[in-house]
This record gives structure tokens, C-alpha cells and sequence, in this order.
């Protein structure tokens, strides 16, 4: 079975119709940011589809389908991640898709608790049922590596 990818034709004609799409799309995004922040892995995961696409455009993120191993990848994510919290920069709303801007900061526990703020986007599509569909995730990888590096105590030579 193939994906159907969400696009405003998938937005009924009759009127107020794109209000109330773009009204669940926003409500969806809030919820699923709102989760991250309560670190909350049952509830991050049920704000996605069944057949969620969560892609990452960084080399050291990575990619999963499903909700199931997206749920499964959670508690690794929200372990590793201490003090994680996203703060919302721009939330930008059209039909099915949102567009997130945010600051995430976190302490990466396998790094030492190493301090580490980056900033990035999420490009969000919402399915007719207030999920998640898919999630691109930008952020800067770079940045992530220069901090972890800057964070880390030197070694005598």
C-alpha cells in the first residue's frame, strides 16, 4: 500500500474548511511540541500516524518509519537528551502542513551532560485524523559537534 502524500488538495472545498484544517494542524503541532517538552514518550508517540516518516536532514540524526519504532527509539532519545526542551520560535500553518521553528536545548548524558543549544525547523504534515504524517527535522550537525567538543575537558598530552 502506498503513502498518500498530504497536499491542499486534500483539503475539503466546502467553506471554512481550511480554517478548521489549518486549525488542526496547528492544535497537532502544539500537542506533539507540548509532549517533547513533558518528555513524555507515550504521548509523543501518539501524536503520529500509525506510518509516521520521521526524516532528519543532519548526518547524525536518524530516520525511522512507524510509530511503533519511533516509539521504541523514544526512550533512548529522551534518556540521552537530559533537561530537553524545545522553545518555540515561529509556527508558520498552511492546510496540512506546519512549519515549526524552535531552540532545543538539552544535556547529552553520553557526553559527560555536555550543555549543547542548537536551533532548527520542523517541516510537520498533519493526516485528517490531528496526526502526525511526517516530520523533516533541520538542524545543524556542526554545531552540535563544535559544542560537545567545546564542552569536553582536554586531555593531557
Amino acid at each position: 500500500m502506498g503513502r498518500r502524500v498530504l497536499t491542499a488538495d486534500s483539503v475539503p472545498a466546502e467553506p471554512g474548511a481550511v480554517a478548521r484544517v489549518e486549525e488542526r494542524t496547528r492544535a497537532a503541532a502544539l500537542r506533539y511540541l507540548g509532549a517533547l517538552n513533558r518528555r513524555d514518550a507515550d504521548a509523543v508517540a501518539a501524536c503520529v500516524a500509525e506510518d509516521f516518516v520521521n526524516e532528519h536532514t543532519s548526518t547524525m540524526g536518524r530516520g525511522v518509519t512507524g510509530r511503533a519504532a519511533y516509539r521504541r527509539r523514544l526512550t533512548g532519545f529522551l534518556a540521552d537528551f537530559a533537561d530537553l526542551r524545545y522553545e518555540l520560535e515561529d509556527l508558520v500553518v498552511r492546510d496540512v502542513r506546519a512549519v515549526l521553528a524552535y531552540r532545543m536545548s538539552f544535556r547529552l548524558v553520553p557526553a559527560g551532560n555536555a550543555p549543547v543549544k542548537v536551533r532548527g525547523v520542523f517541516r510537520l504534515w498533519v493526516d485528517a485524523d490531528g496526526l502526525l504524517a511526517r516530520r523533516i527535522d533541520y538542524w545543524d550537525g556542526s554545531e552540535v559537534t563544535r559544542q560537545l567538543t567545546a564542552a569536553s575537558p582536554e586531555v593531557p598530552g
